[in-house]
């Protein structure tokens, strides 16, 4: 063992100063780094790096040029009578630069890992940047930044190059542990370098082993939580749902008229709806989650007017755009964006208007929590719920916010057939009760249907139909808007007289109750409201073939070809579903069968 341990007491000084240094302008540079979007990221990504991938030398020599007694600061700190160079302070300088990059590339990591929609959300609750950072985006990242302090401080306390060139090897002032190591070697004193080896590892491995068994712990503590929380799991999932809201707000409703250029397509909508709640239907890509995250504010549009229950959320022309935090809309997403630090109480908490009380934040929490039916579930958090459960916490959390209008991105997206057909109605009645404005997103044209008494259909960024339930799916303007709601049959058509058409694609005349005009180019009909009859005689009655069945537990989809037999299992003009129950009265029959296409269920649309 050396007499002299004063390596292991400078060594140890400069690095925790330069791990308490790089601890916040790591972390300050990665949240910042993660938010801008101005020119120059890549270089300034770039400077920021560069430190770990010059040689150590190369860093210590810009150092001294920079420090220097010629250099720009050194030139200022001789006004002061103070030098960096040869002095405990440079060799903290050095460790701090070549330490930095790691401290800031992993937070950098930490940060991008956190689900985005949890900002998101808080934006739309009220919360500021500062509130943000602070109780989401600094606990979440919190296991990845003490490991990036870890390694920063490894890497601070093993820096030898830059060290030597800015602080110099002085015993007793500026020597660190690597030093001691390098020249104990050089001088042949094996032993010590043997014994400042051993010193540096033990110190480095501390730190590294210390942070991940505090990781392993955590993870412990949650797996046992998450079993813990098992066995209560969607408790109370039975129920009605009632929210009334403190607030009065005038009911005016919300207009849309934006216009987005995306890379895939061009998004121009223009709408308007009330107190009713309005539904969004059509295909994936079709822009309807777009349209929900410019009306938050989360995604702004290129050009446009936005207004809900007359305030004007953004207008281009004007140059309005209000902040998520200052629009008052709750905004329920797929995966309902919980906060999975906080509690199921302090999510709830976290929506709530701010300056209320402590006792009035815990009257309307236990609110809340009983109209949501998840009463005894407020200590819980989120990855102890069920997917039913998280809805309703996010639900909750949505409306506990007072906004004037609800969001829902396919809140039903991820939940199973039975627990989704619960919740449905749990939000039918929610939605009875809430007196704001509701958008509903959904790809599902069931959905659609049981939730929304108006529907409004996209197709690549446009409004194709926008109306009543009743009207859309009855009578459909386009091809597009008819697949979107389930027809599955299809033929184009050539008017021969104004209530008789010749449908090609099925080799067949048909006639149709509702006058003709030129802009009507196809005709469809349902796949359930094809009849199968043994009377060849009414209008509209044709013989028909199967090609291939398929089977789902309650019914039969039947391929039909009209005429003849078919040549093969794909040879085939229409599909019909009948229940299992028909099927079995009709599968023995010999062919022909004899189809019916009522006049009162054939679609025209353009």
């Amino acid at each position: 063992m050396p007499l002299d341990l004063s390596p292991l007491w400078i060594s140890l000084k400069t690095s925790l100063l330069a791990t308490f240094i790089t601890f916040f302008l790591g972390i300050a540079a990665a949240y910042w780094m993660l938010r801008y979007r101005g020119k120059g990221k890549s270089l300034i990504e770039g400077i920021f790096i560069a430190p770990l991938i010059l040689p150590p030398t190369v860093v210590g020599f810009l150092l001294l040029l920079f420090f220097g007694k010629n250099g720009p600061v050194g030139k200022f700190m001789q006004t002061f009578d103070f030098s960096i160079v040869f002095t405990w302070y440079g060799a903290a300088i050095a460790a701090t630069v070549v330490s930095f990059p790691l401290m800031y590339k992993t937070a950098l990591g930490a940060f991008e890992q956190i689900d985005r929609n949890l900002l998101r959300v808080a934006r739309t609750l009220g919360a500021r940047e500062a509130t943000i950072f602070w109780r989401i985006s600094l606990p979440l990242a919190l296991p990845g930044i003490l490991a990036a302090t870890t390694l920063a401080f490894a890497r601070a306390l093993g820096e030898f190059g830059a060290t030597l060139m800015l602080a110099g090897n002085i015993p007793g002032q500026t020597q660190t542990i690597p030093m001691a190591i390098y020249f104990a070697v050089e001088a042949g004193a094996m032993d010590e370098a043997w014994f400042w080896a051993l010193a540096i590892m033990v110190i480095s491995l501390s730190g590294i082993i210390g942070v991940n068994f505090w990781q392993e712990v955590r993870e412990k503590r949650r797996a046992g939580s998450i079993q813990q929380g098992a066995g209560g799991r969607e408790q109370g999932a039975e129920g009605e749902i009632f929210y009334r809201p403190d607030s009065n707000f005038e009911l005016r409703g919300l207009f849309v008229d934006i216009e987005k250029i995306l890379p895939s397509f061009d998004l121009k909508v223009s709408f308007t709806t009330n107190d009713q709640p309005l539904g969004l239907l059509g295909s994936s890509g079709a822009g309807k989650s777009m349209i929900l995250r410019c009306i938050a504010g989360i995604e702004t549009p290129t050009r446009g007017r936005i207004v809900l229950n007359g305030r004007v959320l953004f207008d281009s022309e004007k140059g309005i755009n209000l902040p998520s935090r200052d629009r008052r809309i709750g905004f329920l997403v797929q995966n309902y964006a919980l906060f999975p630090h906080m509690s199921v109480a302090q999510n709830i908490a976290f929506g709530l208007p701010k300056g209320l009380s402590p006792g009035s934040i815990k009257v309307q929490i236990e609110g809340l929590l009983l109209n949501m039916q998840l009463q005894g579930l407020g200590d819980r958090y989120p990855h102890q719920l069920s997917g039913g459960q998280q809805q309703r916490v996010a639900l909750a959390r949505a409306l506990a916010s007072q906004p004037e209008a609800l969001l829902l991105d396919e809140p039903f997206s991820a939940l199973d057939t039975h627990l989704r057909s619960q919740l449905e109605q749990q939000m039918i009645e929610t939605l009875i009760d809430y007196q704001g404005v509701t958008l509903f997103v959904t790809h599902n044209m069931e959905e659609a249907y049981r939730l929304c008494p108006n529907l409004l259909v996209l197709e690549h960024g446009r409004v194709v139909h926008h109306g009543s339930k009743y009207d859309i799916f009855e009578r459909p303007t386009t091809v597009g808007v008819a697949q979107i709601t389930g027809c599955k049959n299809f033929s184009q058509i050539i008017l021969q007289s104004p209530q008789q058409v010749e449908a090609i694609d099925w080799g067949c005349t048909l006639r149709v109750v509702e006058a003709m005009n030129s802009e009507l180019s196809h005709i469809g009909i349902r796949a359930h409201q094809i009849l199968f009859t043994n009377d060849s005689s009414p209008e509209n009655t044709f013989p028909c073939w199967i090609a291939q069945t398929s089977e789902t537990p309650h019914r039969m989809t039947l391929f039909v070809k009209l005429h003849s037999a078919a040549n093969n299992s794909q040879d085939y003009h229409l599909q019909a579903e009948v229940f299992k129950e028909k099927w079995a009265s009709i599968k023995d029959q010999p062919f022909p069968w004899y189809v019916r296409l009522d006049p009162l269920r054939l679609i025209l649309m353009e």
